[in-house]
Order: structure tokens, then sequence, then C-alpha cells
């Protein structure tokens, strides 16, 4: 990584990420000055699309005023600029995005992020650890967790005030709102009317 960007040992800016190539494929974060690899595979991206796909799909059966989207865009948070799998927001934002030609988010601007874990890779631990209270400070309302092992099952946190279990800084955190497995039937209500059976991301239309 030290050829491709101007500090080879750190800490790195959004210079350095602007600078990494992106001809392979490859994603990259920046969260407190280091760099670190987005891991992805032809699973984890066929479950990434179908959410967004789902989603889509939902929010424009409940004619909610959003904006569905995904890597490669970026979010910028307090920490640094995250790539998340897929992220709701408002066609305001969208459009304020697009006037200025810009492919990156502000954290606040985000209604509902989602991330689909990796196992067995550093990020699994980023997306269930370190990004749960980074979108929290940042003040994201919905967190989703999608894990594709042993069967695909998705967690729904949604943002509440001061609660046992680690405090984000501006005292934010997340509650679980529901959780299901394939062949579960997940419902909510929040931010727009979504229902689906978790199955339906690891299968072929």
């Amino acid at each position: 990584m030290g050829s491709a960007v101007g500090h080879a040992y750190g800490p790195y800016t959004l210079y350095d990420l602007d600078a990494m190539p992106d001809e392979d494929g490859r994603r990259y974060e920046l969260a407190d000055g280091w760099l670190t690899e987005v891991p992805g595979d032809l699973w984890h991206d066929h479950a990434a699309a179908r959410l967004r796909d789902i989603l889509k799909d939902a929010a424009g059966r409940a004619g909610a005023d959003v904006h569905v989207a995904g890597a490669p865009q970026d979010v910028i948070t307090p920490r640094g600029v995250r790539k998340p799998d897929v992220f709701v927001v408002s066609r305001e934002a969208a459009r304020a995005a697009l006037e200025r030609r810009s492919r990156a988010y502000y954290g606040p601007d985000l209604i509902l992020v989602a991330e689909v874990v990796t196992p067995r890779t550093g990020s699994e631990r980023v997306d269930r650890c370190a990004k749960v209270a980074e979108y929290a400070a940042t003040g994201i309302p919905h967190y989703w967790i999608v894990d594709l092992e042993p069967r695909p099952a998705v967690t729904l946190l949604e943002l509440s005030g001061p609660a046992g279990g680690g405090p984000a800084p501006d005292g934010s955190v997340y509650r679980i709102l529901a959780r299901a497995r394939a062949g579960e039937e997940l419902t909510v209500d929040r931010p727009f009317p979504i229902g689906f059976d978790p199955a339906r991301l690891s299968e072929m239309e």
C-alpha cells in the first residue's frame, strides 16, 4: 500500500484515499488516519445488490421520498470516510450531491445504512463493533447488520437515547429493533414499511 499513497506508514488523509487505484476493483475506507481495504466477494456483493433492490422496491411502494445507494459511494463521518454496502438518503440530499457532482454524502444525511458482514476478516469486527458506535455518534437513525453464514440473517438497530452498553460520545446508542433469519418474515415500518425474508438475499431472481 505504501507505493500507492503519499505517507507509506500513515497517518493517511483524504488525498491518500483518493489516490488509491480503483482499476482492480478494490475499495478502501479511511478511519482515524488509517486506510483499510473493504473486503468483498461475489456472495457479499450479490447480497448487497439484492438488499438495495428490496429497499428500492419497498420505498417505491411506500411512496417514500428517498434514494437508495451503496458502494462505491462515500459517506463522511467524524472518523473518516466509509463505503457502506447499502444506504438510504432523502432525495433532497441525493439531488444536492448530484448538483455538486460529488460521490460523497455526509453521515447525518443518511437515514439508514446496512453492512454485509464478511466473516473471518478484519472488517467483521469493524462492522459489528466500531461502526455501531461510529454510526450512532454520527446520528444515523437505522443501522442494519447482514449476516450470510450459516444462513442469511438481518439485525436491525435503531438509534435511541442514552442506555446501558457503552453509549456513543453524544449519548446516542443503538437498540435492537428487529432480527430475522432465513425463513422468517422481517417486517418493520421505519424508516418506511419494509417486509422480506432474509433468504432472498442469497437467491437468484
